[in-house]
């Protein structure tokens, strides 16, 4: 029988040991994500331990009563197939409580976490290229729009206040945001920042499809002659076009999969997911 794992919560320092761990699976995270991360729910970032070492992560961040996020769900490739991820799974579960827990799923993983309740609700696709940035629109710079004009907008967006995450995101080192405002108003807004690989553009939330195209040059023009990566929610079409009009190739799929009822919120405004790991 395999030992039985120690499980506790990563302090605060200890968080980069989960996005290293993604990193090494692939998973391209921003150069600041540990920080900014650990803004939400310090607690929700989760680890086994076998004999003192590392064996497995996971987070379940609790954004409010209603609402948890589920990410960063790596087992070490030696210790796979042993129970010990399963273990973690329960008590990530357990930290979210009663709450509705939303995930980003590998396709690996799809099954099961439809057999522990998860529902499908749409795929995102990843798409990367490197495209030329051509003629850009009129942006500002976020740092100018209020920050309640940002809050306001990511709650259409996104089924939980997370104003400390957005602080963090918007503000973090080399994370550059733009916006468009129409009559003094905000008719978008995304921040693109470095990667591993490349720079990740997310969130990316407009009005309308000129409005992002406008954002999207901006953005990848902040990431200079670098790559860049967009995660779209497949159900968006004008997102999806926006994607392949400037060259971008899809790479993976995961499943965007949620247990429990949601508050409603808008996707047709979103043409770049925040984050697969924090949603």
């Amino acid at each position: 029988m395999p030992a039985e794992p120690s499980i506790r919560a990563l302090n605060t320092a200890e968080i980069g040991l989960a996005v290293e761990w993604a990193a090494a699976e692939g998973w391209n995270p921003g150069l600041t994500d540990a920080a900014c991360f650990a803004t939400v729910d310090p607690a929700g970032f989760l680890v086994a331990e076998l004999d003192g070492a590392p064996a497995a992560v996971i987070s379940v961040v609790n954004y409010d009563t209603r609402f948890a996020f589920l990410g960063f769900y790596i087992v070490r490739p030696e210790l796979r197939g042993q129970g010990i991820g399963f273990r973690l799974w329960q008590a990530g579960l357990a930290h979210a409580g009663a709450r509705t827990i939303g995930l980003d799923g590998v396709v690996a993983q799809q099954a099961n976490y439809a057999s522990q309740g998860f529902a499908l609700a749409h795929r995102n696709i990843r798409f990367t290229g490197t495209p030329e940035t051509g003629e850009m629109g009129e942006t500002v710079d976020l740092a100018q729009v209020p920050f309640a004009a940002i809050e306001a907008s990511d709650a259409e967006v996104f089924p939980a206040p997370r104003a400390a995450f957005l602080k963090a995101w918007i503000t973090a080192p080399g994370h550059v945001g733009r916006a468009v405002l129409r009559e003094g108003r905000l008719a978008g807004w995304g921040v693109v920042r470095p990667a591993r690989t490349g720079w990740k553009i997310g969130p990316l939330v407009a009005g309308d499809a000129e409005v992002a195209d406008r954002l999207f040059r901006a953005l990848r023009a902040a990431a200079g002659s670098a790559a860049v990566v967009l995660d779209v929610p497949e159900p968006n079409a004008p997102a999806l076009a926006l994607a392949r009009r400037h060259g971008l190739t899809p790479v993976f799929e995961t499943a965007r999969m949620y247990r429990g009822s949601l508050r409603p919120a808008r996707l047709e405004p979103v043409y770049g997911v925040t984050s697969f790991e924090l949603g």
